[in-house]
């Protein structure tokens, strides 16, 4: 992590990744055929409507067009870079093929310039190649990895990110998530070696409000400080206890201690054990 000189009250908080070592994102730098822009709604829907609060404004970004199929079987590649990604928390690598060709993918963990990688199936354990889980030994880390075989990687794709190989049975594998949860998915699916890049990620300090401008996050104000007509916590004079016997939403739904996954989800029979409440 990168700390600063405390020059100013919100320097002496703030830290960020050290990028030094990354091919800097600029006009020049990344490789432009997969690159694109996308349109920024600021959480607005097609009528215009605020659908997901606190969101508008930010810097101008350029979406990079990462693999996350990565069905190039048996060809091996060069990495050629390692670059930031304005639009993920991890980093991300440029590789390039024997045939010429060049693809973005999740960077793991220690993946260096010039390493090779390669995507089969029975692929060397080494950080960055992509392999059928059920070729990985128990123990193993994996990222980036399919829920269904063919399906591009769904799973384990933010900074520092993994997932656990605990067990091989009636062609399905058990995954210890980063989260603790435990689930099961189909063997003949693809993952890639390693743990994601960026594992300093969850250290970040924001430090002053105007980054969080930057990344276009608007301010949040607080239901306590709003009228009666506003919030459920609003309203009284001073600074008032919340007067609703459970936590609510500004439009009256509870949310402490509620369960927000749907029960008759379709993915929720392939989870053994769910992750621990944070208490």
């Amino acid at each position: 992590m990168k700390t600063f000189k405390p020059t100013s009250p919100s320097r002496r908080q703030m830290t960020v990744v050290d990028y030094g070592a990354l091919l800097v994102s600029g006009k020049d730098k990344r490789h432009k055929p997969l690159t694109m822009r996308l349109r920024t709604n600021s959480g607005r829907n097609n009528r215009g409507v605020i659908t997901t609060r606190h969101q508008g404004g930010g810097n101008k970004k350029i979406y990079r067009v990462v693999d996350f199929l990565q069905n190039k079987l048996n060809v091996p590649g060069r990495v050629e870079s390692i670059e930031y990604d304005p639009y993920r928390s991890a980093f991300i690598s440029l590789v390039v093929y024997k045939d010429g060709e060049r693809r973005y993918i999740l960077a793991p963990k220690d993946l260096k310039v010039g390493d090779e990688i390669i995507s089969s199936e029975k692929a060397p354990l080494k950080p960055g190649n992509r392999i059928k889980i059920k070729n990985v030994p128990v123990g193993y880390q994996v990222h980036n990895v399919e829920i269904r075989s063919g399906g591009g990687g769904r799973l384990a794709r933010s900074a520092g990110t993994f997932a656990e190989v605990l067990a091989h049975e009636g062609g399905l594998t058990d995954l210890r998530m980063s989260s603790k949860e435990i689930r099961k998915v189909s063997s003949e699916s693809w993952a890639s070696i390693g743990q994601v890049s960026n594992i300093d990620y969850n250290l970040t300090n924001i430090g002053k409000a105007g980054r969080s401008r930057w990344l276009g996050i608007r301010p949040t104000v607080r239901g306590s400080v709003m009228n009666p007509v506003d919030h459920p916590y609003g309203g009284g004079e001073g600074k008032q206890p919340r007067g609703t016997r459970r936590p609510k939403t500004m439009w009256g739904k509870i949310t402490g201690g509620r369960k927000t996954r749907h029960k008759k989800k379709w993915s929720g029979k392939w989870i053994i054990q769910r992750r621990p409440k944070v208490r």
